[in-house]
């Protein structure tokens, strides 16, 4: 009878008494057993192949006395305030809102360039440039015309109703001129000028509306112009914008209101706190990055436009369980931190990261508040743990 055969046969005590007289005769009895496991039911396994915790993750063991020689150390994960800083470069730019297009409504001829060259400041009511216009000049003599009807009175001498309607009638037209010299850009104190002359004025003097810099002049002596033409554009500089660049993946933590510290070489230790003031809708397909403008005062004006500035926004991220980014191993596919269990034992644990801020990053998922992970010598210990084969 074979060995095997006699184990099916055998109960419990016969059993234990045919094991041990086996040992003895340095039989190996392992395949015996398993097979005799079988007959009862479910197969055994080997220690070596019990499933392990689904939350545990495979073990490595540093000596505390290699830990000090390699530098280990530890840190408590904790739920703590993080705060994003987003370093830029930011570009003085023209505020847009101060920007003045002067032109003209009518055709003439520049006679007089009194602003004469670019980059001149002028104040408001300054005057730019005077024209001459064979259109504006007829307005005029119509005006005066009219004035000097309404002036001779009421030719009938008649105080009726169809006097007083004439009279009304007159008072309207010249009216209606007076507008048409408005509608021309003549100011109502030229306007009054010409009523108190009696003389048409030859040229119309145009002023700048602003006070500012002429930062382009289109005007030169003697050129005709068309109604439309821009002739001049002048920027107010006592408020500049600032316009910066946002990385893609920065974008979702930028709102408008947010403040910023803005600062420049040209003003050492000088620094302007100015809110977001607007996120602009589209993103560059060569940087991968979207616009946001601030606006700062000029004072002085010594804020020149193109020049660059320094500009971080720092964010409140909230409460957040954090560790440390030194702590990661990422291995492209995913995030390991090391767990210390005590005793030298680190459980290599695979994590889910959110927020990185400050050289702090935040877990989503793999760890719990306290759990204490190592921060220093981290690639050493998955060295020593890929070198046992713990950990592939």
């Amino acid at each position: 009878m074979k060995i095997t055969d006699a184990v099916k046969k055998a109960t419990l005590p016969a059993l234990i008494l045919l094991i041990a007289s086996l040992l003895a005769a340095g039989v190996l009895v392992a395949p015996v057993l398993a097979q005799h496991a079988g007959h009862g039911g479910a197969p055994a396994q080997s220690p070596a192949a019990e499933p392990e915790d689904e939350e545990e993750g495979p073990i490595v063991d540093i000596p505390l006395d290699k830990q000090q020689l390699i530098g280990v150390k530890t840190v408590a994960a904790e739920v703590r305030p993080l705060h994003k800083t987003i370093r830029t470069v930011g570009r003085v730019a023209y505020n847009e809102r101060r920007l003045a297009t002067i032109n003209t409504k009518f055709e003439g001829w520049i006679e007089t360039l009194h602003a004469d060259y670019a980059g001149k400041y002028v104040k408001k009511g300054e005057p730019l440039a005077e024209l001459y216009s064979p259109e504006l000049l007829a307005t005029q003599q119509e005006f005066l015309s009219l004035i000097a009807g309404a002036r001779g009175g009421n030719t009938t001498g008649r105080d009726d109703d169809l006097g007083r309607l004439r009279t009304q009638d007159t008072e309207a037209i010249i009216a209606g001129a007076r507008e048409r010299l408005r509608l021309f850009d003549i100011t109502d104190e030229q306007i009054r000028q010409i009523e108190q002359t009696g003389k048409a004025v030859r040229t119309l003097t145009i002023h700048s509306p602003v006070n500012g810099y002429v930062i382009r002049k289109m005007a030169f002596q003697g050129t005709r112009v068309m109604p439309g033409d821009a002739l001049f554009d002048v920027a107010d500089l006592s408020t500049v914008w600032i316009i910066s660049d946002i990385y893609e993946y920065e974008l979702s933590l930028v709102r408008e209101g947010q403040k910023a510290r803005i600062s420049l070489s040209y003003f050492p230790g000088r620094e302007f706190v100015s809110p977001i003031e607007y996120v602009y809708p589209t993103l560059s397909g060569e940087t991968r990055t979207a616009k946001v403008r601030f606006t700062i005062p000029n004072p002085g004006g010594r804020l020149m436009p193109q020049m660059f500035t320094n500009v971080e926004v720092k964010i409140n991220l909230g409460r957040r369980l954090a560790i440390p980014e030194d702590a990661v191993i990422d291995t492209g596919v995913r995030q390991v931190v090391y767990v210390d269990q005590g005793d030298g034992y680190f459980e290599h644990r695979v994590v889910t990261l959110g927020l990185r801020a400050d050289g702090m990053v935040e877990v989503l998922k793999g760890l719990a508040a306290g759990e204490n992970v190592a921060s220093a010598a981290v690639f050493l210990i998955d060295s020593e743990a890929k070198l046992r084969g713990i950990v592939q």
